[in-house]
């Protein structure tokens, strides 16, 4: 098979046209002890490599508690289900290494143009809703098991109750037999 062929039948269709100096929103699937939820990575393009080929990739980075952050993000991975174009800047070089080094407004200079665009998996809709409901399944168990615990407490709760009770009758007994 060639090429042109795979990417056709294995890449993504309709992927917004990500160039440095792009800040871009990418929702990825994580999968953590047997759960999947989605994760959203949001920072400035940094570099792109390969252009929209199946081994295409972009770079992102962001800064997060005061320290840069840098992720890389293959374009036809099955992992990302959302890649979201926020704001395009005019920028004069293909790599924005040079970010690493500034701080604050110096990093933001480059002259910002509205573009708006997004990809989305139609797949993505469908396992987003599947893990919302397992979501709602494991909160309505967490409620359950919650309820039964607080009866128990509440058994128990009155036992003591009862059990005190009992206890203090023979005491108040003697008490009154003694003051007659």
């Amino acid at each position: 098979m060639d090429l042109i062929n795979l990417t056709k039948q294995f890449g993504k269709k309709n992927i917004p046209e990500i160039n440095p100096g792009d800040t871009i929103k990418v929702s990825f699937k994580i999968t953590e002890a047997g759960k999947t939820r989605l994760q959203v990575f949001e920072g400035i393009c940094i570099s792109t490599k390969h252009g929209k080929s199946l081994n295409g990739s972009f770079s992102l980075r962001k800064i997060s508690g005061g320290v840069g952050v840098e992720r890389t993000f293959p374009l036809h991975s099955p992992l990302v289900a959302k890649i979201e174009k926020i704001k395009s800047r005019k920028v004069r070089r293909a790599k924005l290494y040079f970010i690493r080094d500034l701080v604050g407004k110096k990093a933001k200079k480059a002259r910002e143009q509205k573009d708006y665009k997004m990809w989305e998996e139609a797949i993505s809709e469908e396992e987003i809703e599947k893990i919302d409901e397992e979501k709602k399944i494991a909160a309505d168990k967490k409620k359950e098991i919650k309820a039964k615990e607080k009866e128990e407490l509440d058994k128990k709760f009155d036992q003591a109750i009862a059990t005190h009770k009992e206890k203090e009758k023979p005491e108040e007994d003697k008490k009154e037999k003694e003051s007659k």
